[in-house]
């Protein structure tokens, strides 16, 4: 590839490249975080029985796994803005599939082949790509700041979009719509915001893309793009699975529908309720970074995530909505110190031509492992008398992935932490 070829970059990413992918970060997490308040109670308003839910969203994810992993390891030879754009073009088809049909053949073909997120958080190739092309554009003593930041983007756009898909659905109700409509009426602004997507992606400049010189060539595809960080990687992927295959559990879909079982919780209210949760833990993000620079990365991931987790298993049993709603929005204040320093050290311990592809891989882990919960979840949440299940399961793995990442990677600094 020539130097003349426009998806050859110059100097890195430019500011506005990074502003355009902390735009590109927010209008996608509005999007997930609109559709989890609707989702599942669009799959019940469809006629789907809570096993056939489960089974329809461990697809969704098992589905996003496969395009990620195709994506993100062919995105540094191929074209990240090219990958970029696949991405949301298959956001886009799932969510005007989901919208126009409710045979369940149909939906859980756009549920495998497109990109939806049942939990309102990342799934698919973007965070992968987009991570990349951030660490190439700071340095490494500013990397876990800007990710912290790009997290709180995120989980106020999260916030804002649980808010704007439960009030917009509520208030179409109350203008006569049925419940199916206004769900419908939801997920087209899903697909609507995936065609944002594609044009803010269609004006990225070339210095996104990988530096030509690092660029991987076919044979590296079976090693899904890895070789001197392969072992660190494969690691840092078994972990996270377990880690994200506990959240599953209680991923956000299923949290809005156990809000308007247990406490005949509104979609509105639960928009709101999602809309505090996710502004604390954008904010609780901010504190990442000065963490990090005190304790390490790998110390502010673990004892920041412990206490989230024993909050978390005492949520179903609380008396009332606003107990419940309490001890949410206090594990949120918490529980996301963990995310902008597990993706900083991802990125700061694998080689700077492998990052994409590491971010992929750690990220097809984590969509693995959350993929295989719904379908065991969905008929716990079914159940009254058992409801309670999948917060002990998540809690309790959780903390027993703490303490072994603690345990496998406590030594293994990045360079920002090592004694010059």
């Amino acid at each position: 590839m020539t130097s003349a070829d426009p998806a050859t970059p110059a100097d890195g990413p430019s500011r506005r490249d990074v502003a355009a992918l902390f735009a590109t970060r927010g209008l996608r997490l509005f999007a997930y975080g609109a559709l989890s308040v609707v989702l599942v109670l669009h799959l019940a308003a469809v006629g789907l029985t809570p096993a056939r839910i489960g089974l329809l969203l461990t697809l969704t994810l098992l589905g996003d796994t496969v395009v990620s992993l195709l994506v993100t390891t062919r995105a540094d030879r191929l074209g990240r803005r090219r990958m970029l754009a696949l991405g949301a073009a298959l956001m886009i088809g799932a969510g005007l599939l989901f919208a126009v049909t409710t045979d369940f053949w149909l939906l859980l073909l756009g549920a495998t082949l497109g990109i939806l997120s049942p939990s309102g958080n990342e799934v698919g190739p973007f965070l992968a790509i987009e991570q990349a092309a951030l660490s190439s554009a700071v340095p490494d003593q500013a990397r876990t700041r800007v990710f912290a930041r790009y997290t709180l983007t995120g989980s106020f756009a999260t916030a804002g979009g649980a808010l704007a898909g439960g009030a917009l659905a509520e208030g179409l109700q109350h203008a006569g719509w049925s419940a199916l409509q206004s769900y419908q009426a939801v997920i087209v602004l899903y697909a609507a915001l995936g065609g944002a997507l594609l044009v803010l992606f269609a004006r990225l400049s070339p210095g996104v893309e990988a530096p030509a010189a690092s660029r991987p060539g076919p044979a590296s595809w079976i090693g899904f793009g890895l070789h001197r960080s392969r072992a660190t990687v494969l690691r840092l992927s078994g972990l996270f699975a377990v880690d994200a295959f506990a959240g599953g559990f209680i991923v956000q879909s299923f949290l809005a529908a156990w809000l308007h079982a247990r406490f005949g919780a509104g979609e509105a209210l639960i928009g709101a309720i999602f809309l505090g949760a996710n502004v604390l833990a954008g904010l609780s993000a901010l504190a990442a970074a000065p963490l990090a620079r005190r304790f390490g990365l790998v110390n502010t991931m673990v004892f920041s995530h412990l206490p989230s987790n024993l909050l978390l298993l005492a949520v179903p049993f609380m008396p009332t909505l606003p107990l419940a709603a309490g001890l949410l929005f206090l594990r949120f204040s918490i529980s996301q110190l963990d995310v902008p320093t597990r993706q900083s050290y991802t990125m700061a311990v694998v080689s700077p031509e492998e990052r994409a592809a590491a971010a992929g891989v750690t990220g097809m882990a984590r969509t693995i492992g959350a993929s295989l919960a719904p379908v065991l979840a969905g008929p716990l949440y079914a159940a009254p008398s058992l409801a309670w299940v999948p917060f002990a399961v998540c809690g309790v793995l959780k903390i027993g992935y703490d303490l072994a990442l603690w345990r496998a990677f406590s030594s293994m600094k990045p360079p920002e932490e090592r004694a010059p």
